[in-house]
């Protein structure tokens, strides 16, 4: 991967932040995009003091023709798109509003449907390429309180298999993510505003629906999405990838 041009949205912390620093220290040139200006500054400032080869792009990925702009503003070619950027919701259809919904939309299905179509022709002038999408166990199995959420991952599975059946004869490969709970900073803010108190307790209880009795690392994440995205994974394509702690495939 040494040399390879990496794009990941949403790369200012999280997941996104620990692919940003797995890819850089594997010696890709790495772009990632986020809204949050002070911790993208930092992340890049951090990186580049490490001796990496890291550009913050400072926009959104529901905005297409500042996405495109951003994108195009890259050198020369593109080998892997990583959409990692998403929000999430809690609540069922009933206390879901529509400005919720379409809030949840905007960022998870259009963004990542945006990022995808402005990112091919980087990715088709290249001779393709890998574009890995971050799903969730959300797309394939009910969770409670999560209709919005788990709605738009269902859509980020589907956009992943069209995209790895259309575009193969161009050398692009398409796959998906399912995490299951992971830990980063917005656990630690939603235990925090939603269980204040007891947030100790709540986090022992989320850890534990993983059978292996904890949650995943976004170092964990980042090391998967590096194999599937590097050479060495260059016969996957058009698959999802549960990494979630035994969480689908050992519930009784």
């Amino acid at each position: 991967m040494t040399g390879k041009t990496v794009l990941i949205t949403g790369g200012a912390s999280g997941i996104g932040l620990a692919m940003v620093k797995k890819f850089a220290s594997e010696g890709c040139i790495v772009f990632f995009i986020d809204t949050n200006h002070q911790e993208g500054t930092k992340v890049q400032l951090e990186e580049h003091e490490k001796g990496y080869r890291v550009k913050f792009l400072e926009g959104s990925i529901t905005d297409y023709s500042q996405l495109e702009k951003l994108i195009h503003s890259i050198p020369g070619k593109l080998d892997v798109l990583i959409n990692n950027a998403g929000i999430s919701h809690i609540g069922k259809v009933e206390n879901t509003t529509e400005e919720d919904f379409d809030r949840v939309y905007q960022v998870n299905v259009k963004g990542m449907f945006n990022s995808i179509k402005a990112a091919l022709p980087k990715l088709k002038e290249n001779g393709g390429g890998s574009i890995l999408n971050m799903c969730s166990v959300a797309a394939t199995i009910g969770i409670p309180d999560r209709f919005a959420y788990s709605m738009t991952k269902g859509a980020a599975l589907s956009m992943t298999l069209s995209v790895a059946r259309d575009y193969v004869a161009d050398g692009i490969r398409c796959n998906c993510l399912s995490p299951g709970r992971v830990h980063t900073p917005f656990v630690d803010g939603f235990l925090a505003k939603n269980y204040p108190g007891q947030e100790k307790e709540m986090f022992a209880k989320l850890a534990a629906t993983q059978p292996v009795g904890r949650m995943g690392t976004p170092e964990e994440i980042a090391e998967l999405a590096f194999f599937i995205s590097s050479d060495a994974g260059s016969f996957i394509t058009g698959a999802n990838f549960n990494i979630d702690g035994g969480f689908m495939g050992l519930k009784m």
